[in-house]
């Protein structure tokens, strides 16, 4: 069992961030006799899932709702599924326009180069 200050030096989320994903439901530690949070290695999993779903931009609001259908068992998985594959599918967007704009400033410095490479024939 980890106790919370633990879990976020571990994960990487705050402190009160942790507390905030407790209040969404998002995450449900256990705790002990005194009224301590004790998470175990399967709420570090489960954090550590979290964790990589806020790192490819998928809202809060989501994240809550595939922890919701998470917790009512396998019966929605396709659900979860889906939700996962809407994200790939936002990245997938997001990569395509990062692409469009890497092929722009590409066309833009092989023009300077070739302006700078007939320049430099010209002073010849």
């Amino acid at each position: 069992m980890y106790k919370i200050s633990e879990v976020s030096k571990m994960i990487g989320f705050s402190i009160p961030t942790l507390r905030y994903y407790e209040e969404l439901g998002i995450s449900t530690p256990a705790k002990n006799k005194s009224g301590y949070r004790e998470y175990s290695d399967a709420d570090i999993e489960w954090l550590r899932f979290i964790y990589r779903l806020k790192q490819t931009g998928m809202p809060l609001e989501t994240i809550k709702k595939y922890s919701h259908l998470r917790s009512q068992g396998d019966q929605t998985i396709e659900k979860r599924m889906k939700l996962l594959a809407a994200q790939r599918n936002r990245l997938l967007a997001e990569r395509r326009k990062i692409d469009e704009h890497l092929t722009f400033l590409e066309a833009k410095q092989a023009t300077y180069q070739k302006m700078l490479t007939d320049r430099d024939s010209e002073s010849v």
